[in-house]
């Protein structure tokens, strides 16, 4: 049974290359094929399945309140670095300021460090002692 559906896969690209004159080799015969199975000459032809993929762990980039820092320089950062618009920028400026911290973004790690990295170097080359981390969203 095996070898049937090998041979009309195989049937299949000869017509194809008869009609077209053309082969996609990218094409495999073992796509065609159901479970492996016993070729002609012996060998056992295996169907490998494609690797399974997750998606990386995201991190949340949080700012964390202080006394000094102005809330018009901490709306600039979250307009600035997390493309907030003005109304969700004071949103989580507000938040940062009454609950002491606010998520600026979730993010995969790389790109969270990233993040964080630029907004305490820019934090500070202006004088002002804001803390942006990141921690591991739930």
């Amino acid at each position: 049974m095996g070898i049937s559906k090998r041979s009309t896969c195989l049937n299949e690209i000869k017509q194809s290359f008869h009609e077209s004159g053309y082969v996609d080799w990218h094409i495999s015969p073992r796509l065609c094929n159901d479970e492996p199975h016993e070729e002609e000459n012996g060998d056992v032809a295996v169907q490998t399945a494609p690797p399974e993929l997750k998606r990386p762990p995201l991190y949340a980039v949080v700012l964390m309140n202080d006394d000094y820092t102005p809330m018009d320089f901490v709306i600039e950062i979250l307009q600035q670095y997390f493309a907030l618009n003005l109304d969700q920028a004071t949103q989580v400026m507000l938040t940062v300021h009454y609950e002491g911290k606010g998520v600026a973004g979730v993010y995969p790690r790389d790109i969270a460090e990233t993040k964080a990295n630029q907004v305490n170097n820019y934090a500070r080359s202006q004088g002002h002692p804001l803390l942006c981390q990141i921690e591991p969203k739930d």
